[in-house]
């Protein structure tokens, strides 16, 4: 599937998907900053509009015990489309079908 997003919504999207780790690790905004050695009105800024240095950003995921997973993000090879049909045929190819079931004897 394809998201059509701006920069900005992605930035917000990024913020709010830390801030959601932060509080499933039962962790305050002080907390994080502390052990990440990011400023606590850098990282209420982060949440609040997204914008962040990548060093910061990197320093809060491994704090957020995220930075495998977007390291393994960055690493996927993201497939090539030509076109609009390209995309649409392979959808219908990959169409979910209904397992066989075994008749009764």
């Amino acid at each position: 599937m394809m998201l059509l997003k701006s920069p900005a919504e992605s930035l917000l999207d990024t913020a709010a998907c830390l801030k959601e780790q932060r509080l499933a690790l039962n962790m305050t905004q002080e907390q994080l900053s502390k052990r990440a050695n990011v400023s606590l009105s850098v990282l209420r800024k982060f949440e609040r509009s997204g914008k962040i240095s990548l060093e910061s950003f990197v320093k809060l995921t491994f704090v957020l015990r995220l930075n495998e997973q977007i390291i393994a993000a960055l690493n996927a090879t993201p497939k090539t489309i030509s076109s609009l049909d390209e995309i649409l045929n392979d959808t219908e190819k990959s169409a979910r079908q209904r397992a066989s079931r075994t008749r009764k004897k």
